[in-house]
């Protein structure tokens, strides 16, 4: 990768019980560039909890970054210590997690109304590691809408030595609305973000929220530093596929068709099984691979079939295989039946695998 682009170019968000190590794992089969962020953890689990289970990851994820919740510079630190440790590419701090539950540990998007304790944290952690630390935020919090709490949340971080923000273009509504409400209902005000970085051009400034397609995504980096991707490269996986070609300037795409990463994936699983893990717990990540092609629901619903889950994770593939095919055979006969677009053929051998 060229090093004229930021590292925080592209990057996929952290989200609570879906960007698990497994789900990184099978990411990075699609994108060897795209920046990859933990779960929240918060900073009780690593000092209080089982650290490894917490901060243990594959070494193939990097680049990848551990995202903590948390309020205390102390705490901070010393997880930002066990970050720099176990390996961590960076280490971000949760200002923007709405839910009550996060609340009443006094961090997420709370700590928006308390600037000096996040430049606290950030100090902090800056003086204890080598690896960047960065804030992901809203632009505000309950009706909060002027520019200037945003602008001065920013400003007032970043004299205590962030360079990074990683900014969801949403308010967050701390009273009245579920997390899921709270990514869909403030309105998104990406002119905010794009304003930010007309503001303060020292600083790397990252665009959230409500993007989906890969036009959007360009269309972004015309006003700021990079863009983080959320529930949409989680349900549509295979958009990745392309971005290492599109945005970080590879001369082809770094995998031509899908099953070749199911391949790689079930390699995977099989390393899963012989640990002793239930292939399942991975699996789940994974179940969008073939999202937007014939036959992609049966290949799914395979997958997910619980009587299916003591066999090997092969001979379910080969299940799940036969279903897809034999449901893709059935729609081309359908008269209104478009072949879609898949990526592009590399040669005539490949074009003579069957997606």
């Amino acid at each position: 990768m060229s090093s004229k682009f930021s590292p925080w170019r592209l990057s996929v968000a952290p989200m609570l019980d879906w960007t698990t190590a497994d789900c990184r794992y099978f990411h990075r089969l699609l994108t060897r560039h795209t920046l990859l962020y933990t779960e929240m953890v918060t900073t009780g689990a690593i000092l209080h909890g089982d650290k490894p289970r917490h901060l243990d990851f594959n070494e193939q994820e990097h680049p990848v970054a551990l995202q903590l919740g948390g309020s205390e510079p102390a705490d901070l630190a010393a997880c930002a210590k066990l970050a720099e440790q176990w390996g961590y590419d960076e280490v971000n701090l949760n200002c923007g997690c709405p839910s009550e539950r996060v609340q009443r540990g006094a961090f997420g998007a709370c700590l928006m109304a308390e600037p000096a304790l996040v430049a606290d944290g950030v100090k902090a952690m800056r003086d204890a590691v080598g690896i960047p630390v960065t804030v992901k935020h809203r632009i505000g919090i309950d009706r909060i809408e002027s520019y200037d709490f945003v602008r001065d949340f920013v400003g007032q971080v970043a004299d205590a030595g962030c360079e990074v923000f990683l900014v969801h273009a949403r308010n967050a509504w701390l009273q009245g609305l579920s997390p899921k409400e709270n990514r869909d209902i403030p309105p998104l005000r990406y002119a905010l973000v794009h304003r930010l970085k007309r503001e303060f051009p020292h600083l790397t400034i990252a665009i959230n929220g409500g993007l989906k397609t890969d036009d959007e995504i360009a269309a972004q980096l015309d006003h700021v530093d990079g863009v983080m991707i959320g529930r949409q490269a989680y349900h549509e996986p295979w958009q990745m596929a392309q971005w290492d070609q599109r945005f970080f300037g590879e001369a082809q795409a770094p995998v031509a068709r899908r099953e070749a990463v199911e391949a790689l994936w079930l390699d995977y699983l099989d390393r899963q099984v012989a640990l002793g893990r239930p292939w399942s717990q991975a699996m789940r990540h994974a179940l969008g691979l073939w999202n937007g092609l014939p036959g992609a629901r049966r290949w799914r619903q395979v997958w997910s079939d619980h009587k299916l889950k003591a066999m090997a994770p092969r001979e379910v593939a080969k299940l799940a295989t036969d279903a897809r095919r034999q449901a893709a055979e059935i729609a081309s006969q359908h008269p209104a039946f478009k072949p879609p677009v898949d990526s592009p053929v590399k040669s005539p051998a490949d074009a003579s695998v069957t997606d």
